[in-house]
């Protein structure tokens, strides 16, 4: 049997278990935050006063950090190419008529995530602190351009993929919500960690998936593993972009930001692999192929060979100045 019929055979006898995980990872639309709930609303009088204490807060935040909390905003954004990717996903079949579990979670899951680029995106706005139009053109560049992240349609490749990013999301927004509370910026920093907590439930349950697989497939979803890790884990806004450039040109500038603020760096996703290995037991797993014998050999080893190259790497110190924020953070 083909490797691509046995991951459609796994995805279907896992599929009726989808449920209990959108029961245990997902939280009902009526009663899950939403973005009005930390803004200030435009039908209350006290709407301008409560806007200009955001504009005020959002002084005491640096170059740097507007950066970096710009491109999450944007790759927050950019869910319509997630979403449409992971719809054509071998097993996610939302064509034949029925109800699937794997279509269903993807669609909650994105409605989820949904609500955190538009809070991130209308604290911007309220900030009055980065050039909208620009950060509005880099968006949209983004989602037109789509994104190759190396996975094709296969949903164990998928799968380690979104395990993997959503942790680092989560590091990512939690960060730079601590980085806020430091500055005096409560509301900015509650936000962070509310969507730095979505983020952790999502890491949790494709974890879970993945560890569902590992029980029904271990020869494949460790070769999958391990062909991912090869590849590198590419962050879902590689493509990054500003107006009048080519496409990926700001990318690895806001990874310098990212690391000089220590917001997700290099040691991060060297820590975020081994809580994977541990999680998904790979050092004790017995019994594989000799291809994916192989292949867990390469996942136990590449930690340490990740930290030796940490070790030689260097990134640029100075502030590249681009066309979402000015200089200080103000316009």
């Amino acid at each position: 049997m083909s490797l691509k019929n046995i991951r459609l055979e796994v995805m279907q006898a896992i599929e009726p278990k989808v449920q209990g995980f959108m029961d245990s990872f997902l939280i009902p639309i009526e009663e899950i935050w939403q973005p009005s709930d930390f803004l200030p609303d435009s039908q209350n009088d006290n709407f301008f006063a409560e806007t200009e204490q955001i504009r005020e807060e959002a002084k005491e935040l640096g170059y740097d950090f507007w950066v970096t909390l710009v491109a999450d905003t944007i790759t927050e954004e950019a869910l319509p190419t997630y979403e449409s990717w992971l719809m054509d996903v071998e097993g996610i079949d939302q064509h034949s008529g029925k109800e699937n579990g794997w279509s269903k979670w993807v669609r909650a899951w994105t409605a989820e995530e949904n609500r955190h680029g538009d809070v991130l995106n209308k604290y911007l706005y309220l900030s009055g602190r980065v050039n909208m139009r620009e950060v509005e053109i880099t968006t949209q560049h983004l989602i037109s351009d789509g994104f190759d992240i190396g996975t094709d349609r296969d949903p164990y490749k998928n799968f380690v993929y979104t395990t993997f990013q959503e942790l680092a999301t989560n590091i990512s927004h939690k960060r730079v919500g601590k980085m806020a509370r430091q500055k005096g910026n409560g509301l900015l920093s509650k936000m962070c960690n509310i969507i730095a907590g979505d983020e952790m439930r999502h890491h949790l349950a494709y974890r879970e998936f993945v560890k569902t697989i590992m029980g029904q497939d271990p020869n494949g979803i460790i070769e999958a593993f391990a062909d991912m890790m090869k590849k590198k884990i590419v962050m879902p806004a590689h493509f990054l972009r500003e107006s009048g450039e080519s496409i990926g040109t700001a990318f690895e500038q806001f990874s310098d930001c990212a690391q000089r603020l220590g917001v997700y760096t290099a040691q991060d996703y060297i820590e975020i692999l081994k809580k994977l290995n541990d999680y998904w037991e790979v050092g004790n797993i017995r019994g594989l192929s000799e291809q994916a014998e192989k292949a867990r050999e390469y996942l136990m080893k590449l930690p340490e060979r990740l930290q030796r190259i940490s070790e030689r790497m260097q990134f640029s110190q100075d502030q590249y100045k681009f066309k979402w924020v000015q200089a200080n953070g103000m316009l």
